[in-house]
């Protein structure tokens, strides 16, 4: 990006973020699924449920939970994307002297800012209910890194149904089969307890790599294949999304 369109994206992400501030609900509803799901299987079903891990549920399972939240916010990228799109404001954009791609990476940091707050409240209720690691700085750091790439790889997918939904349900509907996504992988239970077809799929699915990255960074072991593989996941989507968000958004305004 040119100095000039840092600018205009710093501006605007700016805007996007004082609706955020004036409503904050977003932020908390965005936690309420995630934290309401950490209570159902800590307090409910994790005792019925054998990991062969040796360590405790609420370890094994917070990384799907912090995926879940990713997923749970990116819903209001879309919704405040379709927003602007119903109320005419990037029509006004485009008479302005503004850099064209800054208006969707202000939406897309927003996600960015919105969704870290979230996992912050996530691993915050997470601690007080029994949640320990002991990850060094360094695999923090790396943890962070994941969680960032994931969540504008989503945030980049979220922008596509923004620009093109014809209603407010259409544009924030998209995200329900990836909150689901992390129940048919690693996130809950062992992939090898699921039925063939099914801990297939799970294996091969981007939610179980990152989530294997994920515990072993918190737990300090080693990471192995799965890192490489979350990375090239988050890549590629990051990648296939911006190019067809941006093709969509290019239609838009021609």
């Amino acid at each position: 990006m040119t100095a000039h369109a840092l600018s205009d994206t710093g501006t605007l992400t700016g805007r996007s973020l004082r609706h955020i501030l004036r409503s904050p609900d977003t932020i908390i509803t965005t936690a309420i699924t995630p934290i309401a799901l950490l209570l159902l299987f800590v307090y409910v079903l994790g005792g019925a449920i054998n990991t062969g891990t040796g360590e405790s549920y609420i370890n094994y399972m917070l990384p799907g939970i912090l995926l879940i939240t990713i997923a749970s916010g990116i819903a209001y990228t879309a919704y405040r994307l379709f927003l602007d799109m119903q109320g005419g404001i990037f029509e006004r954009f485009q008479s302005m002297p503004i850099s064209r791609p800054s208006v969707l990476w202000a939406h897309v940091l927003t996600s960015l800012i919105a969704n870290l707050a979230s996992l912050v409240i996530v691993i915050g209720v997470a601690l007080i209910m029994g949640f320990r690691t002991s990850a060094s700085v360094v695999d923090w750091l790396a943890a962070a890194g994941i969680l960032i790439l994931f969540t504008l790889a989503l945030s980049w997918i979220a922008v596509m149904p923004g620009l093109t939904a014809k209603t407010i349900d259409g544009a924030s509907g998209f995200s329900y089969p990836l909150i689901f996504l992390p129940f048919i992988s690693s996130a809950f239970v062992p992939t090898d307890s699921m039925p063939g077809p099914v801990a297939w799929f799970a294996e091969n699915q981007p939610v179980t790599s990152i989530v294997n990255t994920l515990r072993a960074l918190f737990a300090q072991e080693p990471v192995g294949n799965d890192l490489w593989i979350a990375l090239g996941w988050c890549v590629g989507l990051l990648v296939v999304a911006y190019l067809g968000a941006t093709a969509i958004y290019r239609k838009k305004i021609s």
